[in-house]
């Protein structure tokens, strides 16, 4: 199985994951322009250039052709939905963890979208150097770790604010993260999910305000072989708040498919 990070993300943030999947074969990918994977050159960093580089590798896990078995976060949902819909004979099934499946700006979210938009454009206009410093702050890394998670567990909540402030901040340049921050708000699941044929598992929080549990039944409606899981008190970082749970609602669904 291939999981895909979402954004600002790194393979890292897939450990908790991986750990409790102990049984499975697992490759995780730092997407490209994050962690230690650099840009893709001559290529945007949209969905469409992020699909590409995620069929490449699919091709080079299983050069046979064999189908693999696809994972994706958040904005990583919104690659492996595309990636499996464009080309559904290298995808076996699909796992999205808190899939964005309605556009960014609608409900409780809609604000804080409108000022995440102008905080990216802000980094991306400035020299480079205060840029990064920007978008790298520690206070703003701090918050959005907050908006995100919904554990009450202190342990959680310090484990998420430690992995962020490691992490969250290993992109390539203000710009590519603007740019594919921007390819975020571009796409959602609910674009490529009637073109979805093989078996799809949607795991979403049920306090997740950045992938509303709202938008997650539509999309549930709309595919040809799907199932949602929702975990209860939980928000945007299933993988991080409840990674061991979401193991048993991946397991018990590729055991089942």
């Amino acid at each position: 199985m291939v999981l895909l990070h979402g954004l600002r993300g790194t393979h890292h943030g897939l450990e908790p994951l991986a750990a409790a999947l102990p049984e499975r074969e697992l490759v995780i990918p730092d997407l490209p322009g994050f962690g230690d994977s650099g840009p893709m050159g001559g290529s945007r960093h949209d969905v469409a250039g992020y699909v590409r580089a995620v069929l490449e590798l699919l091709r080079r896990v299983e050069p046979t052709g064999e189908r693999i078995d696809l994972l994706g976060h958040s904005f990583g949902s919104v690659v492996a939905a595309a990636a499996a819909a464009r080309a559904p004979e290298l995808v076996g099934r699909l796992v999205l963890l808190n899939p964005i499946s309605a556009p960014a700006g609608q409900g409780a979210g809609a604000v804080l979208s409108r000022l995440t938009s102008l905080y990216y454009r802000i980094g991306e206009l400035l020299p480079p150097r205060l840029g990064r410093a920007l978008l790298s702050n520690r206070w703003i890394v701090l918050a959005a770790g907050r908006a995100m998670s919904r554990s009450r567990d202190p342990r959680v909540r310090r484990f998420v604010h430690d992995s962020h402030l490691r992490y969250f901040s290993r992109f390539h340049s203000p710009a590519l993260l603007a740019e594919t921050y921007r390819a975020s708000l571009a796409s959602t699941v609910a674009d490529h999910a009637a073109e979805l044929s093989m078996p799809t598992l949607l795991i979403a929080g049920e306090t997740d305000e950045i992938a509303p549990l709202w938008g997650q039944w539509p999309v549930r409606d709309s595919l040809v072989d799907g199932r949602l899981e929702v975990v209860e008190e939980i928000g945007h970082l299933v993988h991080y708040e409840a990674p061991r749970r979401a193991a048993e609602l991946i397991r018990d669904f590729l055991d089942a498919s």
